[in-house]
């Protein structure tokens, strides 16, 4: 049985979110949560929140106990990128790229 979250259009680089989600990767529910906890930035804080709304689902929705879960997977793709201009010397435009992500959670039950 499994269990799945996922956090669209987060205003947060896929490059600053990955080693974030590479720190929970396998860990148990508890385990996992507590590091995200104690790790600095706010990519911690937007991973603990799909995390956590995962860990809700599996409990209320499918009556999975939350002292048997594990992060099974979990996945940072890349969302839409804006597109801005800042102006540059001699008339020019300097491209500036706001980049978005999408944050996929799967959790498990250990047996």
């Amino acid at each position: 049985m499994e269990t799945r979250a996922i956090a669209k259009y987060v205003r947060m680089s896929p490059t600053k979110l990955q080693p974030i989600a590479d720190l929970v990767r396998g860990k148990d529910l508890e385990e996992a949560l507590n590091i995200l906890k104690f790790t600095p930035g706010k990519g911690s804080e937007l991973v603990e929140k799909v995390v956590k709304s995962a860990a809700a689902n599996a409990e209320n929705n499918h009556d999975m106990n939350p002292d048997n879960l594990y992060v099974a997977e979990i996945s940072i793709n890349q969302g839409p990128t804006m597109k801005r201009y800042r102006a540059a010397s001699h008339g020019r435009a300097a491209m500036i790229f706001k980049r978005s992500s999408h944050i996929g959670v799967t959790l498990k039950e250990r047996d």
